[in-house]
């Protein structure tokens, strides 16, 4: 379970996060990304749909139920059988917003790690002493738990894909899909802070357990955004990382804490 309180916080660090954003002028490290983010997503969307599509279609003619079901010309099943492809379609957008936003995560991870930084720069008055080596480390700790995270919900995506075919269960589907998203995404946003804490990669995984209401509430303000076309699929992404900053600045978090 997860804390609602803790959801909350997380909504709200999304409102300090564009009074930063608009009082420092980081505007140009938001709209660049964005811009790139959009256009790829937008590409993403029309094969991703048009595909699922083919798939239920596939599926239908595999188990004779295409026929079946115009055989019985019943309107009420001809409609539940449309919520069962609408549901699924959704499951597999979802699904193509994991991978993408996993690509997209490996991808920029040099300018989400930047941005973080920057963000408890401005807040701390501090400034981090630049080291190449240690942006690299950085970098690659970001890759490496993009695939960790990726690897557990694909898991869990692929199980719910497959729930999703059962009547009235299945309609549940993409809302467990998405607070999947959310919780895994999060935690993605959250990680460049305890990078900078020198926090080894299961010490992140514990907190981030003991706290999952943090990072679903991050993740929740970004799958809203990604529902605005064009303006919130381009600020979503670099919100997404300093609201994460700006909420884990006020749990004053330890560095290297002992393991």
């Amino acid at each position: 379970m997860f804390s609602l309180r803790e959801v909350l916080g997380a909504l709200q660090s999304y409102g300090k996060a564009h009074q930063f954003i608009s009082q420092h002028r980081l505007w140009k490290w938001i709209i660049i990304p964005g811009i790139i983010y959009c256009v790829l997503f937008v590409v993403g969307i029309y094969f991703v749909w048009d595909y699922s599509g083919v798939f239920i279609d596939y599926v239908l003619n595999l188990f004779a139920l295409k026929k079946w079901i115009g055989e019985l010309e019943n309107s009420w099943v001809n409609f539940l059988f449309l919520l069962v492809g609408f549901a699924v379609r959704m499951v597999f957008l979802l699904m193509y917003f994991s991978f993408f936003k996993y690509l997209f995560l490996i991808v920029g991870s040099p300018i989400f790690t930047y941005l973080s930084e920057k963000t408890e720069t401005i807040i701390q008055n501090k400034e981090f002493p630049f080291s190449f080596s240690q942006l690299l480390k950085d970098v690659a700790r970001g890759i490496r738990l993009s695939f960790r995270n990726l690897l557990y919900q694909t898991v869990f995506m692929l199980i719910i894909a497959i729930l999703a075919f059962i009547p009235v269960l299945g309609w549940l589907t993409p809302m467990i899909a998405l607070l999947v998203e959310c919780y895994y995404f999060g935690f993605s946003m959250m990680d460049y802070s305890f990078e900078r804490k020198q926090w080894s990669m299961q010490q992140s995984i514990v907190y981030i357990g003991r706290h999952k209401g943090m990072a679903i509430g991050n993740g929740i303000v970004f799958y809203l955004l990604m529902f605005i076309p064009i303006l919130g699929w381009i600020l979503a992404p670099c919100y997404a990382v300093i609201a994460a900053t700006i909420h884990l600045q006020q749990q004053k978090l330890p560095d290297a804490p002992a393991r």
